[in-house]
């Protein structure tokens, strides 16, 4: 397991590199962050990597929940 430190910077940086892309518009740019993060720390580059998939998969997941229960919302009307 990763240094405690070292996740609580990766999911930091994990945050501010999702708003940078949504404002962007720049959808890989954290890859492009943890290639730089690589080239110093292969640990940091791990963790933020984790910490970017795991926001955009519970993301995902958010989405497909809403849209079931919207679907269910409209058979019922």
């Amino acid at each position: 397991m990763a240094d405690p430190t070292v996740v609580e910077l990766a999911n930091q940086m994990a945050e501010e590199c999702l708003a940078v892309q949504r404002e962007t518009g720049q959808e890989r740019l954290f890859m492009e962050v943890a290639a730089v993060l690589g080239a110093s720390s292969q640990t940091m580059e791990e963790a933020f990597v984790t910490a970017i998939r795991t926001r955009l998969a519970a993301a995902q997941g958010r989405d497909f929940m809403a849209k079931a229960l919207a679907a269910h919302r409209a058979k019922e009307s």
